[in-house]
Order: C-alpha cells, then sequence, then structure tokens
C-alpha cells in the first residue's frame, strides 16, 4: 500500500510539474480567468477527492484486484494465457469501460449534473485535468471495481492503468503548443490537449465528442471523433454558456454546482 501511494504521488507529481513548465514555455492558448483562483479550487478539489477515496475506498480498485486473484474471480482468471497478454487486454478494457463511462456520464442527466462541475472550468490547462466533483469519483471507482472484479484484473495491471489515466488526464488537459505537423500523428496514439480541449467548448456538438482520456481509438470507431473545433482552437470558449458570466468557483461553490445549475444543452445526445 505504501509503496503503491509513493508510486501514484510521485508520477502524478512529476507529470504536473513536467505539464506546467511546458504550459509556461510554450502556452497553446491566451488564459483568461484568474490562475490563482482556478488552481486553488481545482487542486482543493483534488485533495478533498483523495481524501474521501481513501476514506470509503480503503485499498481502492487495487484491492478488489487482489481480491479477485487470490479467490480466482473474474474472465482472467478462468482463462490461461501470457502474462504480457492479459495484462495489455486488461489496459485496453479498462479504458474501453471508462471511454464509456465518460459517455453516460454526458447522457443521463443526473450524472451529468455532476460531471458538469468538470466542463463549468473558464480556461483550461493541466489544473483542469484533477477537477472531478467527489460524487463523480466515487460512481467511477465503483465502475472500475465492478470491472476489475468481473474481469479479473491484476493488481499490477490496475496500478499501472490508474498512473496513465491520471497521467493523461494532467497531459490531455494542458494548454500546450504541439507543432501542427506533429498533433495529427500523435492523435493515432494518445489523445493530444488539442483533440482533448474541443470536448471543452461551449458547442454542446463538440462537447459531446472526443471523450477519450488515454487512446483515441474509441471516438474514431464509435463516431465521436472531431477533428477540429468551429471557431478553431485559438477561437473557441471554454465552459458552459447556460452558467452566466464566468465566475471563478472556489471548492464550496464547485461542491454545491449540480445541485443549483441547470443542466443547459449538454445532457444526452438528443439535446444537441
Amino acid at each position: 500500500m505504501a509503496s503503491e501511494d509513493l508510486i501514484r504521488v510521485a508520477s502524478y507529481l512529476s507529470v504536473l510539474g513536467v505539464m506546467a513548465t511546458w504550459e509556461l514555455l510554450a502556452p497553446r492558448r491566451k488564459l483568461l480567468a484568474s490562475k490563482l483562483c482556478r488552481w486553488g479550487g481545482n487542486l482543493t478539489i483534488v485533495i478533498l477527492n483523495t481524501v474521501i477515496a481513501r476514506l470509503f475506498f480503503m485499498g481502492g480498485v487495487v484491492a478488489v484486484a487482489a481480491m479477485a486473484q487470490e479467490r480466482g474471480w473474474g474472465l482472467l482468471n478462468w482463462m490461461q494465457g501470457p502474462a504480457w497478454l492479459e495484462f495489455g487486454f486488461a489496459l485496453v478494457i479498462l479504458d474501453f469501460i471508462i471511454y464509456w463511462q465518460h459517455q453516460v456520464f454526458h447522457w443521463v442527466p443526473i450524472l451529468w449534473r455532476f460531471h458538469m462541475m468538470h466542463h463549468s472550468d473558464l480556461d483550461l490547462d493541466v489544473s483542469s485535468g484533477v477537477r472531478f466533483h467527489p460524487v463523480e469519483i466515487v460512481i467511477s471507482a465503483m465502475v472500475k471495481g465492478v470491472a476489475v472484479l468481473a474481469l479479473g484484473v491484476p493488481p499490477l495491471a490496475v496500478i499501472t492503468f490508474e498512473i496513465v489515466l491520471n497521467g493523461t488526464s494532467l497531459f490531455n488537459h494542458s494548454n500546450v503548443k504541439i507543432p501542427l505537423s506533429v498533433d495529427p500523428i500523435l492523435r493515432w496514439f494518445v489523445v493530444t490537449p488539442d483533440m482533448h480541449r474541443i470536448h471543452h467548448s461551449v458547442d454542446p456538438r463538440e462537447t459531446n465528442s472526443n471523450y477519450g482520456f488515454n487512446v483515441p481509438w474509441w471516438d474514431r470507431l464509435f463516431g465521436t471523433y472531431c477533428a477540429e473545433p468551429a471557431l478553431g482552437q485559438l477561437g473557441m470558449k471554454i465552459g458552459l454558456e447556460h452558467l452566466g458570466s464566468p465566475v471563478c468557483l472556489n471548492l464550496f461553490m464547485m461542491l454545491r454546482l449540480p445541485f443549483v445549475a441547470a443542466l443547459g444543452r449538454y445532457a444526452g445526445r438528443t439535446q444537441v
């Protein structure tokens, strides 16, 4: 447990530091909101989420994976195959599940209420990659727990997936400039910041696209891929249009947002 936590924290801080430095040296867009206010809220919410995860999920999804392995539960524990193949399959299928979970949080109004907090950020940078409502964090942990139990995902694969998911979330929310000649090539292998930024557009048609976090394949396969926003990367507006005048939300405002804000035109495909 201690070594796992150390690895997670070290990898998180390393990626955060690299991306924050990259943003300072080569920003993609000019940020409009107060960085002090935004970072204060975003980093406070991730601390709260970490505490909640520890209180309600002692050992987390890794503990579920260890239990499944010990008792021989789940698909991969019933099959005989090379360890490397099971490891790779586990990473891909967990990413596939997260892709669909992300869509469901957009489709189902009550779930959108909590995911909406993530989209309420006025700008997009590396700190946006950890801006999630605690209720969404809890639901996501439960979904991953059920998936790990059903599939029999080995603990090492779970740890690796969690580290990669956190790292890619920081990366693809970053406000970094990648050469325009390189970005289209990278999009075949990873979700780039330019690709994911479209998902945070105020235009509902663009918000309901580019759901992937780790790899971009699912968006292309299932028709949710958007190559470029209508107004271009520099002209596109970030956030949610129905929230009114731009306001930088503090921790209390973010926590209460799902209970007081309107749904807007974003929840569900039929409303766009």
